[in-house]
């Protein structure tokens, strides 16, 4: 059988942000959720001297895809390059580079990707999520690097951890987001779809939720979920707050001698935003104060919530252990 005709495509992006910033952008991949509107989920599996391997999850053409990248990091030449060793269909391999090249005036932004696809039908819809996803990187890369604020002023995480009767309790309580409403005094209303689980993957789900903050005032969001049964809930904000450009969490399960649960925010300040939304004069430490509070008062509230829905879980089931352990009169 003849090996898939391999293609080119290359996509060029002009900006007068630094090109060692730029570098440093791609080269952090455990935070493009929060950077790239397509990244959905980054889990690094193996990090040495310029070479990881990573898996992601992205949203390609309405569908949340996923493989396994390796990719090598030059930090001398600027230069990142990458090999999917596990694709998904439509793709039969994929690879590429990513080149900074930069002068006086800013940086040329060189995205190339060498692809192959299972059938030569697939060509047009592949290459039309590739130059979808591009640009949308491109664009948003160049938007985080230009500002005037250094990058760790706008991107940063954050989290909240809490001891909980039962992890698996607990995960069963984040996971049904759909009963929140009637669980969470800060959720309003959510909107749930869900594509179950496949063998070694996670479940996908599109939840669209509002909530009501602090001051009373509401807001929207929708975000897409991938539920790792007892081991992570990761979510990517599709419609961040208005202060933000990207927003990524996690809910962490931690089995032990004292089961825990983490609340996880990597969030990108959109800094031409933060006097409208916070009033004049307010500055980029103002919001990062503002979303640590406001972010992080929701997570706390939920892992409360979650916590004593666990511990009521946990006394239900002693005392039916218990009842069932009592001889019959």
């Amino acid at each position: 059988m003849s090996r898939p005709e391999e293609h080119r495509v290359v996509h060029t992006f002009r900006t007068p942000a630094p090109a060692r910033r730029l570098y440093e952008l791609v080269a952090r991949a455990e935070l493009w959720p929060a950077v790239f509107e397509p990244a959905v989920h980054v889990r690094i599996l193996e990090r040495g001297q310029g070479t990881e391997r990573f898996q992601i999850w992205a949203s390609v053409a309405g569908q949340v895809k996923t493989w396994t990248s390796r990719r090598t990091l030059d930090p001398d030449a600027l230069r990142v390059t990458f090999r999917q060793e596990r694709t998904q269909a439509p793709i039969a391999s994929m690879g590429g580079s990513w080149e900074f090249r930069g002068d006086g005036d800013g940086t040329e932004v060189v995205l190339t990707h060498d692809f192959a696809a299972v059938d030569e039908a697939a060509l047009p819809g592949l290459r039309a999520a590739l130059d979808t996803n591009s640009e949308k990187e491109l664009a948003a890369l160049a938007r985080l690097a230009e500002q005037r604020h250094p990058v760790e002023e706008l991107l940063f995480t954050f989290e909240d951890t809490l001891q909980v009767p039962s992890a698996d309790d607990a995960y069963a309580f984040i996971e049904r987001s759909d009963l929140w409403p009637d669980r969470l005094p800060h959720v309003g209303k959510v909107t749930l779809t869900e594509e179950a689980a496949g063998a070694g993957s996670p479940g996908v789900q599109d939840m669209t939720m509002e909530t009501v903050t602090a001051d009373g005032s509401t807001h929207t969001t929708r975000s897409i979920r991938l539920c790792f049964p007892g081991e992570s809930i990761v979510y990517k904000q599709l419609v961040p707050p208005a202060l933000l450009s990207g927003h990524s969490g996690a809910w962490l399960f931690d089995k032990g001698d004292k089961d825990t649960v983490t609340a996880r925010h990597t969030v990108a300040i959109d800094p031409t935003r933060i006097e409208e939304v916070l009033g004049e004069g307010r500055t980029v430490a103002d919001a990062r104060a503002y979303l640590r509070e406001a972010l992080g008062a929701n997570s706390r509230a939920t892992l409360s919530h979650a916590a004593a829905a666990a511990a009521g879980a946990s006394a239900a089931a002693s005392a039916a252990a218990s009842a069932a352990a009592r001889p019959a009169p």
